[in-house]
């Protein structure tokens, strides 16, 4: 008699324990996922100090202070950034405001974050590279382009040829 209870609960308990496998996988998916698109710890920081000086204070005063934290960059390198940049500036107009495009994290010394700068004339892309060698985080490279309306239009072909 015993064994006959046992037999018709098998299948319902062969059930429920997938259901809860499987939810215990998709909840920790989810973390998972939500973990990788949070801030990553000061570098949020650095950026968001970089567009109020960008903003108030023009472009060398923000590319300056945000490649501080970087020993490694010199003065050459450093005048080239902001002459591109200004220059870009003085014909895409006033600077707007700023959308995150996209984060990602390559490793937990490396990432990148990508923003769309809305100016008067038209839209700009700043991204940065952040990158932690031992215990503190650093500006690794800083990318400042106005193509992003033809890198949206390309991504749209469907065949990639034009």
């Amino acid at each position: 008699m015993r064994y006959t209870y046992f037999k018709a609960f098998k299948p319902l308990f062969f059930i429920v324990s997938a259901l809860v496998f499987t939810g215990n996988v998709a909840s920790a998916q989810t973390q998972a996922a939500t973990s990788a698109a949070a801030p990553v710890t000061g570098v949020q920081t650095f950026i968001d100090k970089f567009f109020k000086e960008y903003d108030k204070q023009g472009t060398a005063r923000a590319v300056i202070d945000i490649f501080k934290s970087n020993k490694q960059m010199d003065s050459t390198r450093l005048t080239g950034i902001i002459v591109k940049i200004d220059s870009m500036r003085s014909v895409i107009g006033k600077y707007l405001g700023k959308d995150l495009i996209m984060q990602r994290k390559a490793s937990n010394s490396l990432v990148l974050y990508s923003y769309l700068l809305k100016h008067e004339g038209q839209p700009a892309r700043m991204t940065f590279m952040f990158y932690k060698p031992k215990n503190e985080w650093e500006i690794y490279r800083l990318y400042f382009d106005v193509d992003v309306d033809g890198e949206l239009a390309e991504s749209s072909r469907v065949t990639g040829k034009p």
